[in-house]
């Protein structure tokens, strides 16, 4: 199968990575910087059982994209409008499009864009870039997507990651599933990166825990306004997040670490916004937002 993956962050490069370790031919659209390591060096990830490279093609236009068998959207939440244009070569009738993204807005935002229906995917993964083409993975390997029309489609669409060494489920409550990952977003990201720290030890320092909770009270309410249900024990699973994954550092803190923009609008920025329009106050969100602009346009002036 031909798979085309937009955007070569670190989620795109690990799951196209393991795509094309499976056996699909896949190409990747990407930035001009991440196009040249890619065709040098080829892909580089990093493992529990070491480093392994697969060669993958790539291009830099989108019209040089070849017709896709499955197309993957990879990139940043401010970026989905125009992923959607870039995808547009490389769609035939059958083409199924995935959004592997974080929030909630993303699939919609697609669709409006090709016309076509996206089918979500939640990715539970813990990645980072060491640098352009070279990617580490840190734990998990879970991939929960929405229902496709019928349940051969779905299946399929499944079986195109569990043959590539994923841990697929497919849910009929896909909003719920991108909302609680919403919600653990709004809730670990914003405070990795103002800290700078990894999840276990920011755990550790007193207050975390209540802050966290707050956010996520907050979420919750906006989530609930809108209809949408969250699991008994999500807040449960919430607090153990840290302890599975005790040195990862949220992708909000390594964007600030690297002087890019974050998706904080996306995540705590989309709960202000939806809150404002419900009546929903979120004041402890509000603050995670600000505080992270204010430490987006500081870490690139330091640039």
């Amino acid at each position: 199968m031909h798979v085309v993956v937009i955007g070569a962050g670190a989620i795109g490069s690990y799951v196209g990575a393991a795509l094309a370790q499976s056996g699909h031919d896949v190409t990747f659209l990407a930035r001009p910087a991440q196009c040249e390591a890619l065709r040098v060096h080829g892909l580089k990830y990093d493992t529990a059982n070491g480093q392994q490279s697969v060669s993958v093609k790539v291009v830099s236009q989108a019209q040089d994209l070849r017709l896709a068998d499955f197309v993957l959207v990879c990139v940043k939440s401010a970026d989905t409008d125009q992923a959607g244009r870039d995808l547009i070569p490389a769609l035939q009738p059958s083409t199924v499009i995935f959004s592997l993204q974080n929030g909630v807005e993303n699939v919609q935002s697609l669709e409006t864009v090709i016309h076509r229906p996206v089918v979500p995917v939640a990715v539970y993964i813990a990645v980072s870039m060491l640098a352009a083409g070279h990617v580490v993975h840190h734990g998990g390997n879970r991939l929960v997507m929405g229902e496709a029309d019928t349940t051969e489609t779905s299946a399929n669409n499944a079986a195109l990651f569990a043959q590539a060494g994923f841990a697929v489920t497919v849910s009929s409550q896909i909003m719920t599933v991108l909302w609680e990952k919403l919600m653990v977003n709004c809730a670990y990201n914003g405070l990795s990166a103002l800290s700078q720290m990894p999840y276990a030890r920011m755990m550790q320092t007193d207050g975390v825990q209540d802050v966290m909770v707050t956010l996520v009270q907050e979420c919750q309410a906006v989530a609930c306004a809108l209809g949408i249900p969250s699991s008994p024990d999500f807040m449960t699973n919430l607090l153990t997040i840290a302890s599975a994954m005790p040195e990862q550092m949220s992708s909000t803190a390594q964007d600030l670490r690297r002087g890019k923009p974050t998706e904080i609008e996306a995540l705590n920025g989309y709960i202000v916004r939806k809150g404002r329009e419900l009546g929903v106050v979120t004041p402890a969100n509000q603050v995670i937002l600000v505080l992270t602009r204010l430490a987006e346009q500081s870490h690139c002036l330091a640039r």
